[in-house]
């Protein structure tokens, strides 16, 4: 297959006039970059509560979303990465960034927040890793595991020994720091991939400022929902350990592991339907001001967003994905099971925002008198179609989770003692 058929033919359908060169060309994974990146922002957004703003109730939840956060990282450019038909001089956005292009500056801005979020991570950490490694210098006949174990946490302790009470405190004070400091850095990560949409003056759905202020005011929703639940499924996963007494890390008896999961639960949705507030108020203001205006170009974007995309507008985000799980939140007496329905229903709308973005924003012909239909494969019948596809997206999904099993290894987010 050509490119052209590759990333165009395959999967669009065309009505009435369009041009002959028009197709679908960003699919599914371009609707996953600012996915999966938005995540990165709001899950280290909601470790911050706690490092930044001295949110005591939050600290468990915060060193969660902290190592989660930083699982996600190496995921963000993973879309790109496989939307790309030749992605093998991708490092070069990494070793030349400069700010003449959106996507450039990615390479400096994806450097400097992984390399603050590691710092940030050591510092948490640091203290741990020291006392694990001390632990298993003076133990006798180690295991080949414990051996391995005692060579990482020696390895990046980078020779800190130093655990004294003013040595955390200048620990403490540095996390602040960088917490401070990564905050609107991570709002820049996201924020930009809303100005590569939002300067796209060709387009008028993609054109306006608000692009940016929308999209990290939705990422910091997504990351704060996947957060939850994550943290619930991890929670759920401890009282099975505990009940069976098969996990070191099981010290607290499910009942206190099932009052702990819920009270950080209950907080943390405080703070998502604040967000959401924020992140629908701001969506419902472009879609007015677009109204309001009616420029030129209004004619056929209310074609499209009335008309041909209602569904996925209106019932699928709006409804489904934000109104519905607002209410789910702000009921009392707010349950587990509730919560895990609610924060995959805010995922859903936040997914579909992305979609109706950047499916949506090729629908339509530059002609102004044609539409276009994104056909998602389902089933891959070869390599392009599986990236493109539903399978790739899932893998896109399931890969933050294997690198968040392995950090855990290595940074325990629950440590019984001497957690800071």
């Amino acid at each position: 297959m050509t490119p052209l058929e590759v990333h165009g033919e395959v999967w669009t359908l065309k009505e009435l006039f369009t041009y002959p060169n028009e197709y679908i060309y960003w699919t599914l994974q371009i609707v996953m970059y600012p996915f999966m990146t938005g995540l990165v922002a709001g899950a280290f957004v909601l470790s911050s509560l706690y490092h930044v703003f001295g949110i005591k109730q939050l600290k468990d939840m915060a060193r969660f979303a902290l190592v989660f956060s930083f699982a996600l990282l190496p995921v963000a450019p993973m879309p790109l990465l496989f939307h790309l038909q030749q992605p093998l001089r991708n490092h070069h956005v990494f070793m030349t960034p400069h700010f003449t292009s959106a996507i450039a500056a990615f390479g400096l801005v994806f450097a400097t927040y992984g390399a603050l979020v590691a710092y940030e991570i050591w510092f948490v950490y640091r203290e741990h890793l020291v006392k694990t490694a001390l632990s298993l210098r003076n133990k006798a006949d180690k295991t080949m595991s414990e051996k391995i174990q005692y060579a990482i946490n020696n390895l990046l302790t980078f020779g800190a020994y130093d655990i004294s009470e003013e040595a955390i405190k200048r620990d403490e004070k540095a996390v602040k720091i960088l917490a401070g400091i990564g905050i609107p850095i991570a709002c820049f990560l996201h924020g930009y991939a809303g100005f590569i949409f939002g300067s796209v003056k060709a387009n008028a759905l993609w054109m306006t400022p608000l692009m940016p202020v929308i999209f990290i005011m939705s990422a910091v929703v997504s990351g704060v929902a996947l957060c939850m639940l994550t943290y619930i499924v991890t929670m759920e996963l401890r009282k099975i350990f505990a009940a069976r007494k098969k996990s070191a890390r099981s010290y607290l008896s499910p009942d206190e592991i099932k009052s702990a999961e819920i009270n950080e639960i209950r907080l943390t949705s405080k703070y998502l339907i604040l967000f959401m507030i924020f992140a629908i108020s701001l969506e419902l203001l472009d879609l007015i001001f677009r109204g309001y205006t009616a420029v030129k170009s209004w004619d056929i974007l209310r074609s499209v967003i009335y008309g041909k995309d209602f569904v996925n507008i209106f019932i699928m985000q709006y409804l489904v994905g934000n109104l519905l799980p607002f209410a789910m939140f702000l009921l009392p007496g707010l349950t587990i099971r509730r919560t895990v329905i609610g924060t995959l229903l805010v995922l859903f709308g936040v997914f579909m925002m992305r979609w109706n973005v950047v499916i949506g924003g090729q629908s339509f012909s530059l002609t102004f008198a044609g539409y276009m239909h994104y056909v998602l494969p389902v089933i891959p019948h070869n390599i392009e179609t599986y990236k493109e596809g539903v399978l790739g997206g899932l893998t896109v999904m399931a890969t933050p989770y294997v690198l968040f099993w392995m950090l855990n290894k290595i940074f325990p987010i629950f440590i019984s003692e001497g957690s800071h």
